[in-house]
């Protein structure tokens, strides 16, 4: 039998093994040290409340882990607008932004955004953008102003990630 969740109810009791502690705790991890503070205290306490439930051999395995992180670099410009981007993913809302091309020449912008990648040394928004009518990605860095719109975008997030991920030819999550 199933769980089928609503609004407001909680996951029932899960069993983890001990790959599956050392992938969550290392990503969790990954995403305290190289994002931006919400996502990254967000982590934090998912983290701790995984801990919380383990058994104290798996918790111990959890936060002694061999997997280790090497330090992240900050990404200088991006993390305040981060949270603003995820949001209004999440919402699907369309974003107006000024943006700096690399020669530093301001353009004026309404994107979709519906993806955001998180290099080693950048972060990216992946967007339609109106100005071009095609998929653009947007350095996060380079975003000078936004201001997220109450107005949706006409198409679900979805369906333009997935017509993003053919067209760029993005390999699929699942490597199994």
């Amino acid at each position: 039998m199933g769980y089928v969740l609503r609004p407001g109810f909680l996951l029932p009791p899960l069993m983890f093994s001990e790959d599956e502690i050392e992938a969550l705790a290392f990503g969790l991890r990954w995403v305290i040290d190289r994002t931006d503070g919400m996502l990254a205290l967000a982590a934090r306490d998912a983290l701790g409340k995984i801990a919380a439930v383990l058994p104290q051999d798996m918790a111990a395995m959890a936060e002694g882990s061999g997997l280790l992180l090497p330090p992240g670099k900050l990404v200088q410009g991006a993390e305040a607008r981060l949270p603003d981007l995820r949001r209004a993913i999440r919402a699907e809302r369309k974003v107006a932004i000024a943006y700096a091309d690399k020669t530093g020449r301001e353009t004026e912008r309404v994107i979709w955004p519906f993806a955001l990648a998180f290099f080693e040394e950048v972060r990216v928004v992946v967007a339609w953008c109106e100005l071009r009518q095609d998929y653009r990605a947007f350095r996060a860095d380079r975003i000078i102003r936004m201001e997220v719109s109450e107005n949706r975008y006409p198409r679900r997030r979805h369906q333009m990630l997935q017509e993003w991920k053919r067209t760029e030819r993005v390999p699929t999550a699942d490597r199994t």
